[in-house]
């Protein structure tokens, strides 16, 4: 599905290097990393291709990966099933900061992920219904930090009964109360119902704004310590509102198009349509010196120049 939306995708924006090269490389992950080295490797009768597609989805987007099942499958795979494990939470507590500071999230979510994929691909027509009011991102900021935080604890409890050999904490079943909620409330219902099946209603980011527990992680490296932004060029602006009406993730761009001001967000998924919009190019990706990344001096005086978002 992603590499026929793909396709399309490319062709729309072929006179952009920037997203003919992003979404060749989304296609490549999707098409090899999801679909054939599992698929070859199940023909090959090989035990480690149902762990084949942890090469890119672990946790906290893979939810069940500290589940008993999992680890036990994984510690009874072999070397391979060892190396998955090992792979899996380095992905996590390594790969994942470091190219989060030296990219932004958009080495994940804008290039990797097949969520975001399907996102930026087939739900492409729909990225300007995105809601842009400051409830919205208040809203954004509360549920999709919740979820992270939820995937938290429930693991932290699975964890817990994986070790101690319990089914309970507290007098309350570990399943029925915290694993099963979660597969369901947040694995099923929101990624794949709303998040996918509401594109023509809510706009084409809906799990990857308000509900991944991932670029919540992400977007708190990005935000706080990443060398990643959007640099704006204010007097080139002439404030006709494309960025902000084609920004999938709801954010104003030309608040801060308008001032000049660099654009540090922990939602932003780096996926550029906002520049390739522009008819001025007032809007460019960057990956430059830390200390330079947020620019707080308006170029425009006025009553909201102090609005810091």
């Amino acid at each position: 599905m992603v590499c026929l939306w793909g396709l399309k995708f490319i062709l729309k924006y072929r006179h952009s290097r920037y997203h003919i090269w992003r979404t060749v490389v989304l296609m490549i992950c999707q098409l090899f990393l999801a679909f054939l080295i599992p698929e070859i490797l199940e023909g090959l009768n090989q035990e480690q291709a149902y762990f084949a597609k942890d090469l890119k989805f672990f946790w906290p987007l893979n939810y069940y990966f500290f589940e008993d099942w999992h680890l036990n499958a994984m510690a009874e795979g072999g070397s391979m099933g060892m190396f998955y494990l090992v792979w899996g939470i380095a992905l996590f507590l390594l790969v994942t900061p470091i190219l989060t500071y030296f990219l932004g999230k958009r080495w994940y979510c804008s290039w990797v992920c097949g969520c975001g994929g399907l996102a930026e691909t087939a739900g492409d027509p729909f990225r300007h219904l995105s809601d842009k009011r400051l409830s919205a991102w208040k809203l954004e900021r509360w549920l999709i930090h919740g979820v992270l935080v939820y995937i938290f604890v429930v693991t932290a409890v699975v964890l817990y009964g994986y070790f101690s050999n319990q089914s309970q904490i507290f007098g309350i079943d570990i399943y029925t109360w915290f694993r099963k909620p979660y597969g369901f409330l947040i694995g099923a219902a929101f990624s794949g119902v709303i998040g996918v099946g509401f594109y023509p209603l809510l706009g084409s980011r809906v799990w990857c704004r308000f509900g991944c527990p991932l670029a919540a992680y992400m977007g708190i490296f990005q935000r706080f310590k990443s060398r990643f932004r959007i640099t704006t060029n204010g007097g080139q602006c002439i404030s006709c509102g494309n960025c902000s009406t084609y920004c999938e993730q709801g954010i104003d761009v030309r608040w801060y198009a308008q001032r000049g001001q660099n654009i540090v967000r922990s939602s932003c998924v780096g996926c550029g349509v906002c520049s390739s919009v522009c008819p001025r190019g007032v809007l460019k990706l960057e990956n430059g010196p830390e200390q330079d990344r947020i620019n707080d001096k308006p170029i425009l005086i006025g009553r909201d120049d102090v609005r810091l978002l």
